[in-house]
């Protein structure tokens, strides 16, 4: 994200229990290095399903102002009693 806008967007499947999994097989497809996972991103992330690194939290510079990563639950997971066709 640069200000408001969003550069790039990119979905990876994943559980919402494993995030750095899906994190790693992003950065490598952006080519950017893996940010540092600090215990502020793993709060986020149990609290909201959401987290955002700073350009701080990678070693190598980036072009963006932050990086926001959200799990996107699948249909069966937001509506559990949905009839399955």
């Amino acid at each position: 994200m640069r200000g408001h806008r969003a550069l790039r967007d990119l979905l990876v499947p994943c559980r919402a229990d494993e995030p750095l999994e899906a994190l790693r097989e992003a950065m490598h497809t952006l080519d950017l290095s893996m940010p540092v996972w600090l215990p502020r991103h793993q709060a986020d992330w149990g609290s909201f399903a959401l987290t955002r690194f700073l350009p701080e939290h990678f070693m190598d510079s980036v072009d963006f102002e932050r990086m926001e990563v959200s799990y996107i639950a699948p249909d069966e997971e937001r509506n559990p009693h949905r009839a399955k066709a």
